[in-house]
């Protein structure tokens, strides 16, 4: 059974940075998704076997997506934190490329909290 593992995450004030990662065990076309409390998964990035990505507004000029040559690992760095971006984040492959809906993406990671503080 694929399992994909992430790690980082944490906790920061608002305007630091972190990143976090997740073994994808070859796979392309994967995505990074975070869900708040009370709130729907929402897509936040992806990239496909190209390396062409795809954001939501809510991190455009802040987060990077980014997957290393042989596909085992997925980055999210993520600068310029601001309080909502707190939620779990979670990484999905076998999915659409560079959809953002979790409808498309069987596979996922355990999920790691992000908690920015104001």
């Amino acid at each position: 059974q694929v399992q994909l593992v992430q790690s980082g995450g944490g906790s920061v004030q608002s305007g630091g940075s972190l990143t976090l990662s997740c073994t994808t065990s070859g796979f392309s076309c994967v995505a990074w998704f975070r869900q708040a409390p009370g709130k729907e998964r929402e897509g936040v990035a992806s990239i496909d076997f190209l390396g062409n990505t795809e954001y939501v507004d809510s991190v455009k000029g802040r987060f990077t997506i980014s997957q290393d040559s042989a596909k085992s690992t997925l980055f999210l760095q993520m600068n310029t934190l601001k309080p909502e971006d707190t939620a779990m984040y979670y990484c999905a492959a076998r999915g659409q490329c560079l959809s953002l809906s979790s409808d498309d993406y069987s596979t996922w990671g355990q999920g790691t909290q992000v908690t920015v503080s104001s």
